[in-house]
């Protein structure tokens, strides 16, 4: 590759990123998965870029934050890149997007989200803090919320969870990770405001479950799919919760058991929970150790999360049920 582009101003990756609105990390990205620009290198070994890899860039970051693929669009030239832009300003929201398929997007970016799971597992284990919550701010960018959350998010939590214990993490690397998760909750939240008739739900974890990324996961969810949510933290009596439940008017509570102790706190909880609140509140229940409990989620009607599309079935189906409850 040549060092030098004829007649084009020279631009640094920082110079780039300020005026084009990609961070550095997604650029580099962009540049090894797609060829989206192609810098040429100084003496040094520093990339360069001209005004055209700048403009290049601030047009496929407004396409991509408008839902389309970096894949299908990282190699169009300005003018079509332009003209996808000013036909998506023009078009029906309905018909606009028929040139991005979900499916084939859906497919795409779970191959990126493998990816992004490679190199957060990576910067986690070199417990580079900085490193993983870029490697996030990136991921949730080109992945949107909740793909990042299902197709990365949660796949990473498990490796380290695994590989912790396997001997090949330490707790503290676990720690690191959920401060970080904890930190971009505000980028994953659902900002859009919800009816003011919207159902209700409280999401926290029984007492002596420490461990809360599963219920903060399962609250974001929710607000995705247009419920006014109270998230509470982690390790809360019943007492507590059934308390929150009279504040809000929650129609639903959703717990995370991610820890199982063998012991009789839980069941003692769910069924303490179920007599305080009454069988007219939904009590919905997920997490990796949720299953060990089966028989007391039984015994007192609590509604198992399988996985995430079941967790969504669960929050339409209840969220009917409200709206078919409301007076006309």
């Amino acid at each position: 590759m040549s060092t030098q582009k004829d007649n084009s101003a020279q631009y640094l990756i920082s110079t780039v990123t300020k005026r084009s609105g990609v961070k550095s990390d997604l650029v580099r990205a962009w540049e090894r998965r797609y060829q989206a620009v192609s810098p040429t290198r100084t003496a040094g070994g520093h990339r360069v870029y001209t005004d055209l890899d700048i403009a290049r860039l601030k047009l496929l970051n407004e396409a991509t934050s408008s839902g389309h693929s970096i894949g299908q669009i990282a190699n169009l030239s300005l003018d079509d890149l332009k003209k996808l832009l000013q036909h998506e300003s023009s078009a029906p929201v309905s018909t606009y997007k028929s040139i991005n398929p979900p499916a084939a997007v859906t497919s795409e970016r779970r191959f990126l989200a493998e990816d992004y799971i490679e190199k957060c597992y990576a910067a986690v284990l070199a417990f580079d803090a900085h490193a993983l919550e870029s490697h996030f701010e990136n991921a949730i960018v080109e992945l949107g919320p909740q793909l990042f959350i299902e197709n990365l998010l949660t796949p990473l939590l498990t490796q380290i969870g695994e590989r912790w214990r396997d001997g090949e993490l330490r707790p503290v690397h676990e720690h690191m990770a959920s401060s970080i998760i904890r930190s971009l909750t505000y980028i994953l939240r659902n900002n859009t405001p919800c009816a003011a008739n919207a159902p209700r739900m409280i999401v926290t974890t029984p007492i002596g479950q420490l461990h809360e990324l599963g219920a903060l996961l399962a609250a974001i969810i929710a607000e995705f799919k247009s419920w006014k949510v109270t998230y509470l933290g982690a390790n809360l009596p019943s007492e507590e919760i059934a308390a929150a439940v009279k504040y809000t008017q929650a129609k639903a509570v959703t717990l995370s058991i991610s820890f199982n102790a063998d012991d009789l706190v839980v069941p003692r909880e769910l069924r303490k929970l179920r007599k305080l609140v009454g069988n007219d509140i939904a009590l919905i229940v997920g997490g990796r150790s949720a299953g060990h409990y089966q028989a007391v989620l039984d015994e007192v009607g609590v509604l198992k999360i399988e996985n995430y599309d079941h967790f969504r079935l669960l929050l339409d189906q209840l969220a009917a049920q409200h709206y078919a409850e409301l007076p006309m």
